[in-house]
């Protein structure tokens, strides 16, 4: 090829490089570990972050019927993008499963971030259906008690009477936006 002919990068050729670059990313963020010790160790630490970090936070979760707490989640993304994590599901402060989130995106994106969710579900029907699913998908009904730039919503009548609550939080990074809708959560055995 001559010096004035740049070089041309195909579909397949970039979608192998996001695959490559959603893994790398995702490296450091419990794929791979398998030990529900360790899981179980990052969700104690990220709920006591999301508790000292956003109060209003407390008296949800001591209503929730379940928890789910995603300590780590990397995302990234050129054009197509993709995020994984692992976490458990907490009932009355006890983890009775584990599972892993994948979201794929495409559209105007660029770069990479990390972040932390928790869902809290709110009633047993909420918390029965996505035990009961093969691969529950966080869809765009949910309502959020920290928003996806970080900002402390708050808990209103309205998000403590929605079925299930979301707060992203703790986004670090250059890919901002972070949301859980469009987010897929399936059960693991760590």
């Amino acid at each position: 090829m001559s010096s004035s002919q740049s070089p041309r990068l195909s579909r397949r050729g970039f979608a192998l490089g996001m695959a490559g670059l959603t893994v790398t990313a995702a490296c450091g963020n419990g794929v791979g570990n398998s030990n529900g010790a360790v899981i179980d160790a990052r969700v104690d630490a990220t709920l006591q972050e999301l508790y000292n970090q956003y109060p209003n936070t407390v008296e949800i979760g001591n209503k929730a019927n379940g928890i789910l707490v995603m300590p780590l989640i990397t995302e990234a993304g050129f054009g197509f993008g993709g995020a994984y994590g692992r976490g458990a599901l907490r009932v009355n402060g006890v983890t009775v499963d584990y599972y892993q989130t994948v979201k794929g995106t495409a559209g105007l994106q660029i770069g990479a971030a990390q972040y932390a969710t928790v869902l809290f579900f709110m009633t047993e029907d909420a918390l029965g259906r996505f035990r009961r699913s093969s691969g529950w998908e966080a869809g765009a009904d949910l309502a959020y008690v920290v928003g996806d730039q970080g900002e402390q919503l708050s808990a209103t009548t309205t998000t403590t009477t929605s079925p299930v609550i979301a707060a992203v939080f703790g986004q670090a990074g250059l890919l901002l936006g972070a949301t859980v809708e469009g987010t897929k959560y399936s059960r693991i055995i760590p």
